[in-house]
């Protein structure tokens, strides 16, 4: 069970610190917390992600090697989508070869109080927990193709290099945290004149 207080209010801001949180580790009965992922490290890349969503699926790669390519950086995934089992996540490491952590954010609690609606969506801070981007690895293109455009990778540069982030925020596409569908509380049958 995720340890968050939920303020619809509260606003995401960069600079700001982002909350902390307690969440199970996909294959142990331990909890990990935020703090464990910036320890010892320059700051950390969370992403919210799903074993179900096409879109991750796209950067199993990217996403495998992170900390051999970033070992300055901290990395873990946060399991949020609404109805998604441990078992399917599970499923899908194995099949897929995951390496990365994937923390379970079962009923999507920390999702919410990041203000984060989709998968994969990356949210890059340092060591006070500040947040300094927030958005998409990329603009979803192949990076052979001429359109390919890097949105995490040059913020991550810049942060390591100590220079400002020229473009701290890219709009994230992918799959809904939760999707909402409406019951209508009795059938609406058309009646005859």
């Amino acid at each position: 069970m995720a340890i968050v207080s939920i303020d619809a209010k509260m606003k995401q801001e960069f600079g700001q610190p982002v909350p902390d949180f307690s969440l199970p580790l996909l294959n142990s009965n331990d909890n990990r917390r935020l703090g464990d992922y910036i320890a010892a490290k320059k700051g950390a890349v969370i992403v919210f992600w799903s074993s179900v969503c096409t879109h991750c699926l796209r950067y199993d790669s990217y996403f495998n090697s992170f900390t051999q390519s970033h070992p300055q950086l901290g990395f873990v995934a946060i399991a949020s989508r609404v109805g998604e089992t441990s078992e399917q996540i599970r499923g899908s490491v194995r099949q897929r070869r995951l390496q990365f952590p994937i923390l379970v954010d079962q009923g999507a609690y920390v999702a919410r109080q990041w203000h984060s609606q989709q998968t994969p969506r990356c949210y890059l801070i340092n060591t006070d927990r500040q947040l300094l981007y927030r958005g998409a690895v990329d603009n979803f293109r192949l990076p052979t193709e001429r359109e390919y455009v890097a949105y995490l990778e040059p913020a991550i540069k810049s942060f390591v290099a100590g220079e400002p982030i020229s473009k701290a925020e890219a709009a994230s596409f992918g799959c809904a945290i939760e999707s909402v569908y409406y019951e209508l509380p009795k059938h609406l049958g058309f009646r005859k004149p």
